[in-house]
């Protein structure tokens, strides 16, 4: 009996196994690690650029010790070729309380002193960044809604 069924079942498995060759199994990561893929969601010039012809920043360092970017990180991504400074400001992570699950992993660009690039954020933005201090504040000031 176990074998009939077995018979049965083994062509699905092939036609399954042989069909979704490039698809991938693994767990999503709920973290930003290195060569991750970002969206840019303020209004700076060289965001709006990279947005027009479909390339993505990536992260290529993240500045703290685990090597591992969450909320409010800061990290270090390229631009159309360039590099720049970035915060995060949203991800997709697994939900936790009272921090918000974005679609897409955001950030907002700043320059060498820690100002934003943009003069405005075109997202909502996680009010669990309020109480960190330093350079956010700078970009909590440009955003009109927070989650």
């Amino acid at each position: 009996m176990a074998l009939a069924v077995v018979n049965k079942i083994k062509p699905v498995i092939q036609y399954i196994g042989t069909s979704c060759c490039s698809f991938s199994t693994s767990q999503n990561l709920h973290e930003i690690r290195l060569l991750a893929r970002m969206r840019i969601v303020d209004n700076s010039a060289i965001g709006k650029a990279a947005a027009q012809i479909g390339k993505p920043p990536r992260v290529i360092h993240v500045y703290n010790r685990r090597r591992v970017g969450y909320l409010g990180d800061k990290v270090l991504v390229t631009v159309k070729g360039e590099m720049k400074r970035a915060y995060i400001v949203g991800l997709r992570q697994k939900q936790k309380p009272n921090v918000p699950r974005m679609d897409t992993n955001n950030i907002v660009l700043v320059d060498d002193n820690g100002n934003p690039l943009g003069n405005r954020i075109t997202v909502p933005i996680p009010s669990a960044l309020r109480g960190r201090g330093g350079d956010l504040t700078k970009i909590l000031s440009l955003a009109t809604k927070f989650v």
